[in-house]
């Protein structure tokens, strides 16, 4: 959330970044508006506290000398009506001007290209484009081919978008996790696993309350809703808090599930586990002083940088440009690996600086000398799994239908490749399965 403050002294700013994000800009006159009312109301109720304060000692002199108080106590009453009175509407327009607040965006960093998608910016790119001599096969029937990913069967119970992984996928999927884990581990995170699902408070702390409908599942008639991604539930951990400036800053790297609707994606990417309803992921979080925000998202960015070259696929990072990012950061940068089957990039995760929007809106702080601060928070993507699995296994397949295992994965998955020799011994685990039965 943006500080009224920032308004008040650059409304035309305001409006500018409201302009770049194709958000209404009469929303920043109609919030200074009601602005003015409350500092009006606020100003009457000040003078009404102390005019109170004043009649209070007249009172006091009043009974020493024996006096008649009528006068006296009807003008107490008067203003004490008058107050509640102003208290409630001085309540009223503070909760409106908040949750008007709430749906403004983050001020754009100057970095950040104005426009669409198409002024999306390329900063880095690292691996060669593999050639392949075969006709490829997408991440899909790849895996479905080796009967380790099974979607048909998943949409019968659950319906679109949802999976079975089996034997070395699943394998493959836990070694992802546990590389991610131990390398930023190594980095000094704090690893976490958070609740999976949390209160409306907690999430409005990470999430604009306009997204929660479209992007996160509740859970009926309780006030919890299924975590999009462990960055809600990790931005909550402080929330209403200050953080001991000696603790700053604090690093979490969150291991959890991720629920998500997927509104507005129909017909795109139904095929296989690049665009689910569900997923695991691996996330950097950060809350830091404000002079440090933007070396901690540098960090952030090093750290992706060095787990995909490591997993050794072709990769780039691009900043997203005004119309393509989240209300909530201020600067975004995506990372988009190769895909072979449709001969482009695609995102895999993104690392954000929010500074202190997501602070404001979650109360979180912490001491700087006598002053109380607000902490600025930045997210990283560090491995969202299923997309990663199709990533490496489109770029590393064989003529064969075989997968090439990326080596720094061998110690947590326990062999180099999955062929279809394996799938052979799998079949004949659940024959022999059945036939026990």
């Amino acid at each position: 959330m943006l500080d009224i403050k920032l308004l008040r002294e650059k409304p035309e700013l305001v409006k500018r970044n409201c302009k770049h994000r194709l958000y209404d800009e009469n929303l920043v006159d109609e919030i200074l508006g009601l602005d003015k009312l409350w500092r009006e109301l606020k100003g009457e109720d000040d003078e009404l506290r102390a005019d109170r304060n004043r009649v209070s000692i007249q009172v006091n002199e009043a009974k020493k000398h024996k006096k008649n108080l009528e006068s006296l106590i009807e003008r107490a009453k008067q203003i004490n009506q008058k107050l509640a009175k102003n208290e409630h509407q001085e309540r009223e327009l503070r909760q409106k001007i908040d949750e008007l607040l709430a749906t403004l965006p983050n001020i754009v960093d100057k970095s950040v290209p104005i426009g669409d998608a198409s002024k999306n910016k390329e900063i880095f790119k690292f691996g060669k484009i593999p050639k392949f001599k075969f006709k490829i096969k997408d991440h899909a029937d790849l895996l479905e081919g080796l009967d380790i990913l099974d979607t048909k069967k998943a949409s019968e119970i659950a319906g679109s978008r949802f999976y079975y992984l089996k034997n070395q996928l699943v394998k493959l999927n836990l070694a992802i996790i546990n590389f991610a884990l131990d390398f930023l581990n190594q980095k000094k995170f704090t690893l976490i696993q958070p609740p999976f699902m949390i209160r409306r408070d907690a999430l409005s702390a990470a999430l604009p309350l306009g997204a929660f409908e479209e992007m996160i599942y509740k859970i009926e008639n309780e006030d919890l809703y299924l975590i999009g991604t462990a960055e809600h539930a990790l931005n909550a951990y402080y929330m209403n808090e200050t953080i001991p400036q000696s603790k700053l800053p604090v690093r979490f790297a969150g291991i959890s599930p991720c629920f998500r609707k997927e509104a507005g994606s129909h017909g795109k990417d139904t095929k296989g586990i690049f665009r689910t309803h569900q997923f695991e992921k691996i996330e950097q979080f950060v809350f830091c002083k404000p002079k440090d925000s933007w070396k901690e998202f540098d960090f952030l960015l090093n750290n992706s940088k060095e787990m995909l070259k490591q997993l050794g696929i072709p990769f780039r990072f691009v900043i997203l440009s005004s119309l393509d990012m989240g209300r909530v950061a201020t600067k975004t940068i995506d990372f988009e690996g190769w895909f072979p089957s449709q001969k482009g990039y695609r995102e895999l995760g993104s690392c954000s600086n929010c500074l202190d929007y997501q602070a404001r809106r979650g109360n979180i702080k912490f001491q700087d000398n006598t002053e109380l601060k607000l902490v600025h928070t930045l997210n990283n993507t560090a491995i969202a799994t299923e997309r990663m699995i199709a990533c490496i296994v489109e770029n590393n397949q064989t003529s064969k239908g075989d997968i090439k295992i990326p080596k720094c994965l061998w110690k947590y998955t326990g062999f180099k490749e999955i062929s279809s020799g394996q799938k052979k011994a799998n079949e004949k685990k659940t024959k022999k399965g059945k036939r026990k039965k």
